[in-house]
């Protein structure tokens, strides 16, 4: 497998929301989601404004926005989830708010490119090296490529798992690119790195030990009657200005009102108002992921189509039928003795 893995900038925070909390914490989660409200009191000019986690253009470096059956998950930059979502639980009656999970301790983003597997075999190819180096790991894939997310406080154990499976590390420190000499001898951890006490010692070993931890924990993957998703995306930046009739281009500098543009002048409005649509109807699953140079990717229920109109490319013929496991039994940190 061809692969790049690039650490994204900044720490990240894992927010898991009851269904029964969702409409109760929808307005919070659409601040996140739309990052000019979260401004909107502020003096936006002054030195101490700042927007962590966004880029210069005012877009979210990472989020993930995620309702299932099962709950609904955001995966946001620290300061957001500090910002928006701690004061709204803090108002919360304790025994309703201690129902929301909200991560303790801080995670980073690993972007990863590649080509020559499915999805299936990349999840296997570049999560078994981590998992057997004891590393708690998030899987997310999209439309155009893949996330893994790892505690910040495991980057050096990142590192060296990398290495070790055949990755070479750029000069900034922040890149890995696969190594066509060093690839096929990288199977996990390195020889001269014998595995800790009590991690399993290879892929086979770690299978076994996360179905008899599924077993023992009486986790049993579940099918939705009539839920069937589709995985699309958001049209490309250059793509924009010729699907709305070459609307004419607003300076960076000052809008025609003499004001500085907003984050609403560098995103498809129409796709954001059908994913805010989509939101408030609290649907059955609807994933949403906003990256860095990548347009929003959707995995969404079918049904959902109709909502967001022409404003999606991909395949939306074809369907997935998802498979759920609830994990709600487990901690967070299960992968961390190769638990899970």
């Amino acid at each position: 497998m061809n692969a790049q893995v690039s650490f994204l900038d900044g720490t990240y925070t894992l927010i898991h929301i009851p269904l029964s909390l969702y409409s109760t914490l929808l307005q919070p989660i659409l601040r996140v989601l739309l990052p000019q409200s979260q401004g909107t009191g502020g003096l936006r000019d002054s030195p101490e404004y700042e927007l962590q986690g966004l880029t210069p253009d005012g877009q979210h470096g990472f989020l993930n926005i995620s309702i299932t059956p099962l709950e609904c998950s955001v995966v946001c930059h620290t300061s957001w989830a500090q910002n928006v979502f701690e004061p709204v639980l803090k108002a919360m009656p304790r025994d309703i708010a201690k129902t929301v999970s909200v991560s303790k301790e801080s995670y980073m983003v690993l972007s990863v490119i590649s080509a020559g597997l499915d999805a299936g075999g990349r999840v296997m190819e570049l999560t078994s090296p981590l998992a057997l180096a004891g590393i708690p790991i998030f899987f997310i894939t999209t439309y155009y490529s893949d996330f893994i997310l790892v505690p910040t406080k495991e980057r050096e154990n990142v590192v060296k798992s990398l290495i070790a499976k055949g990755f070479e590390l750029s000069d900034n420190e922040s890149n890995f690119i696969t190594s066509a000499a060093n690839h096929k001898q990288g199977t996990g951890l390195s020889a001269t790195s014998p595995p800790h006490e009590g991690l399993p010692l290879n892929v086979a070993e770690l299978q076994t030990r996360i179905f008899g931890t599924l077993k023992k924990r009486h986790v049993a993957p579940q099918i939705e009657e009539a839920l069937e998703l589709v995985q699309c995306s958001g049209r490309e930046a250059s793509q924009l200005a010729n699907f709305t009739h070459q609307r004419p281009s607003i300076s960076r500098h000052a809008t025609g009102n003499g004001r500085r543009p907003s984050w609403a002048d560098n995103v498809d409005t129409k796709l954001y108002t059908c994913i805010i649509s989509a939101l408030v109807s609290q649907p059955r699953f609807m994933s949403v992921t906003l990256a860095q140079d990548d347009p929003p990717s959707l995995l969404l229920d079918k049904n959902l189509l109709d909502i967001f109109g022409d404003s999606l490319v991909g395949d939306t013929d074809a369907s997935l039928i998802p498979i759920f496991l609830d994990l709600k039994t487990l901690p967070l940190e299960a992968t961390d003795s190769g638990e899970f």
